[in-house]
């Protein structure tokens, strides 16, 4: 059985980054080569939130990333969801944006995502942050996913 990753927002945004910064252009073709090329070993999920986030953003790729994930599973958002967000802006793990970053890691979290995929480092990927994560997750009897970006995931090895 393959791994569930959730796609979260920044993932078809950076697919379609056009900045040229050293470091945009980086994570647009880690997230690319990782979308070409490794992704077919995952099973993929996204969520309304994250179309929403896509379709509310003011850039020329709009189209482009929306049709990236359209034809990814969404994961339905259950009443139980809404209070594990309210539990994470509680203990201070998320920012108080019920439909921003605690959102998506409470669906991930609820629906047992192997790996949240994302280059959200400050709020979700982010080392520092993930005992805490861990720790609330655990308290609230969730699943714990991998909080991780495509470069960490860009080399598949068969078990």
């Amino acid at each position: 059985m393959k791994q569930k990753v959730y796609i979260e927002t920044t993932i078809p945004s950076f697919y379609y980054e056009t900045r040229t910064e050293p470091e945009m252009v980086a994570m647009r073709e880690w997230t690319q080569n990782w979308w070409n090329n490794q992704q077919h070993h995952y099973d993929l999920v996204t969520s309304i939130p994250v179309i929403e986030e896509l379709e509310n953003g003011d850039h020329p790729s709009k189209q482009a990333t929306l049709e990236l994930i359209s034809k990814l599973p969404i994961l339905p958002i259950h009443e139980a969801i809404e209070e594990i967000v309210e539990e994470y802006v509680t203990h201070y793990i998320m920012p108080n944006d019920p439909k921003g970053d605690a959102l998506h890691l409470a669906l991930a979290s609820y629906h047992h995502c192997h790996f949240l995929l994302t280059w959200n480092c400050a709020h979700l990927a982010n080392a520092n942050k993930f005992e805490h994560i861990r720790h609330i997750n655990t308290m609230l009897g969730l699943y714990v996913p991998i909080l991780t970006t495509p470069y960490e995931l860009l080399y598949w090895e068969e078990k």
